[in-house]
C-alpha cells in the first residue's frame, strides 16, 4: 500500500476503529436533521475524521443522507464492494437464475460477520490522488450458486427471520436487544428506547446534528469525486442495518 494512503488509513483508523468502525482505502474514479440515535452516533464518530484532519480537504457522506428528491447520496453496497470491504450479491452472479420478472435486490455479505453489519458511510479525500493504489477485490465467501441463491432469497422475501445474515458463519451476531431495536419501525425507535412518547414528534426529541453542513475550508470540485457513488436511480429499500 502506498505509503500516504497507509497513513491516512492508520489516522482514520485511530479515529473509528475503537468504536467498532472499519475502514478500507479505495480509488474513487469520479470520485437533517437525526433524530435515530444510531445515526446520530455514526455522525458523532464520522464527524472526528475531519478534526483530527484539519489540514486535508474532506467530505462525509453517511449512508442515511438523500437528496431533496429522497434518493440516496451514495451506493453504500457498491462502495463497500469496490473498497474490498463486503462482496455485493447481485441477480446477475447466479447463472440462470430462477426468478423470472421478478425483481431482486442485490446485499452484500462481510467474509467474517455475514449479514450481521451496517455500511455506516463514505470519506472521500478530493485533494487526495494516489493513481497507483490498487484496488482491493472482495473476499468471495459465497461461492456457490445454489448459496447465493438461497442468500437473494432469503434477503428479498424473507428478511424478517435475519436468516440470510447467516449465509457466513459469523464471528459474532447482534444481540437480542439490537434485533428488537432494528425490527422496530423508525418513527417508533425513540419510544421504544424509552426517549419520546409513542405520539411525540420524534424530531423534537433529537438534537440537531449538523452533519451535511461540514464544508471544506476552499471550495474545491467534488463531482469528479462522487461520480459512480451517486445513485442515477433510488434502490430499492433495505430492510434494515
Amino acid at each position: 500500500m502506498e505509503t500516504q494512503v497507509a497513513e491516512l488509513k492508520q489516522k482514520i483508523e485511530d479515529t473509528l476503529c475503537p468504536f467498532g468502525f472499519e475502514v478500507y482505502p479505495f480509488q474513487s474514479r469520479h470520485l437533517q436533521r437525526l433524530t435515530d440515535p444510531v445515526d446520530q452516533c455514526v455522525a458523532y464518530h464520522l464527524g472526528r475524521i475531519r478534526e483530527n484532519l484539519p489540514e486535508l480537504q474532506i467530505e462525509v457522506i453517511a449512508d442515511y443522507e438523500v437528496h431533496p428528491n429522497r434518493r440516496p447520496k451514495i451506493l453504500a453496497q457498491t462502495a463497500a464492494h469496490v473498497a474490498g470491504a463486503a462482496y455485493y450479491y447481485q441477480r446477475k452472479d447466479v447463472e440462470a437464475d430462477p426468478w423470472g420478472d421478478q425483481h431482486i435486490s442485490g446485499v452484500c455479505m462481510h467474509p467474517r460477520y455475514g449479514g450481521w453489519f451496517a455500511i455506516r458511510g463514505v470519506v472521500l479525500l478530493p485533494g487526495i490522488e494516489v493513481p497507483g493504489l490498487p484496488p482491493t477485490k472482495p473476499l468471495d465467501c459465497v461461492p456457490t450458486r445454489a448459496d447465493r441463491i438461497t442468500l437473494l432469497e432469503g434477503f428479498n422475501f424473507h428478511w424478517r427471520d435475519w436468516t440470510y445474515r447467516d449465509a457466513v458463519t459469523p464471528q459474532e451476531r447482534y444481540s437480542e436487544e439490537q434485533k428488537a431495536y432494528f425490527s422496530t419501525p423508525p418513527a417508533q425507535r425513540l419510544a421504544a428506547l424509552g426517549l419520546a412518547r409513542p405520539s411525540e414528534d420524534p424530531s423534537s426529541a433529537s438534537p440537531e446534528l449538523p452533519f451535511t453542513t461540514l464544508k471544506p475550508k476552499k471550495p474545491h470540485n467534488v463531482s469528479r469525486a462522487r461520480g459512480w457513488l451517486s445513485p442515477s436511480a433510488s434502490p430499492p429499500a433495505s430492510p434494515g442495518p
